[in-house]
């Protein structure tokens, strides 16, 4: 071989090694790239699964955390209607002190948004976002109170309803008769027919539904008592029963007496004799009492004058709790046909009129300091 053609071919070799060994690396660099490239993918992965994670967890921390509140008690009503993301803002604007757009995506994200209930709420303090959320969706409504006492008046009990908050006037201006015609019993008089205990209500509930909830309770507390009674009283019905439960009540002073005090009323009903129990002359009086029964008060003639008429009077003259209602039916048995105030709440019964009269000198006639001789 010339020496041109042996330059040729070695010129040739050389190049052929160049590119083998540039293939060679090439080879060996691809496999380095693709594994950074998957690295970096795995990486900007984790990362946006970790703040994922991190998000939720706070979302769900949020959800169940207590909301802070502008007062201790913050009350919304809620209109029927009213959208979720309406309703949010609501509670911000009443005191609610978180984004009004996280408590709506909340409401929207929980799938109970349309299931959010009318009604009148109050979020506590300790409420969380959950928790208000539940109790919209179950219509667990904020709740005002009113108390009917036992011994009042039908006329001091619509005076506490005048007087009761939240609570939408429909009877106003209307008579007793009226008043009972609107509940459905016409036949009844609205003196004593009215269950006392506390009645709770949720805002623009009407002064009717909670007379009505007072009504039937009483009605239902009668029927009880009447169905417990004695064979041998001489109440005709129901509502006599309910009359002299009326009067038990606004003369017992000491709980323990109630039966002992119906008793009494028992025997003179059966005997015939006049009542003479104050507080029907008192409700007799009507608004002209001044808190000073006189001797005259007790010789006027009125359809609740036990002095001057014998038997029961014509209906109730106050509300009757339950104990009142059995003692009516179960009186207790004694001879006692009087009493008298002691003047520490407690009564001395007497069987005859000169034991009584005793008594009435000895606790509220003897001047202070002597002796009964």
């Amino acid at each position: 071989m010339n020496t041109g053609a042996k330059r040729v071919a070695e010129r040739r070799s050389a190049s052929q090694r160049r590119s083998g060994s540039g293939r060679s690396k090439g080879r060996s660099n691809g496999p380095g790239r693709t594994g950074g490239a998957w690295r970096t993918a795995a990486w900007a992965l984790g990362t946006m699964t970790t703040l994922l994670l991190g998000l939720c967890a706070l979302v769900m921390w949020w959800i169940q955390a207590p909301l802070a509140l502008g007062q201790p008690v913050v009350e919304l009503t809620v209109e029927r209607g009213r959208p979720a993301s309406a309703v949010a803002e609501d509670w911000v604007q009443a005191g609610v002190q978180a984004p009004a757009w996280a408590l709506a995506a909340y409401f929207r994200w929980s799938g109970d948004a349309r299931r959010i209930r009318a009604g009148s709420y109050a979020a506590e303090e300790g409420l969380s976002p959950q928790g208000l959320l539940a109790k919209m969706v179950r219509g667990e409504e904020s709740l005002e109170s009113v108390v009917f006492i036992e011994g009042w008046t039908f006329a001091q009990m619509r005076s506490a309803l005048a007087r009761a908050p939240g609570l939408r006037q429909t009877l106003h201006g209307l008579d007793d008769r009226a008043v009972m015609q609107a509940l459905g019993s016409p036949q009844l008089p609205a003196e004593g027919w009215f269950f006392p205990d506390t009645y709770r209500y949720a805002r623009g509930v009407s002064d009717r539904t909670v007379l009505m909830s007072a009504h039937e309770a009483m009605k239902r507390q009668v029927d009880k008592a009447w169905e417990q009674r004695r064979a041998d009283l001489p109440l005709r019905s129901p509502a006599e029963a309910l009359v002299l439960a009326s009067i038990v009540e606004k003369e017992t002073g000491q709980a323990s007496e109630r039966a002992r005090i119906a008793g009494v009323f028992i025997n003179r009903l059966r005997m015939g004799m006049p009542l003479q129990t104050d507080p029907t002359v008192i409700y007799g009086l009507g608004p002209s009492f001044d808190g000073n029964l006189r001797k005259r008060d007790l010789q006027t003639d009125t359809p609740f004058n036990t002095y001057t008429r014998r038997g029961l009077p014509p209906h109730a003259i106050a509300m009757p709790g339950a104990q009142s209602l059995l003692a009516a039916v179960q009186p207790e048995p004694t001879k006692a046909l009087y009493f008298v105030a002691r003047g520490d709440g407690s009564s001395h019964f007497s069987a005859d009129l000169n034991e009584h009269n005793r008594a009435v000198w000895r606790y509220q006639k003897m001047p202070a300091g002597k002796t009964q001789p």
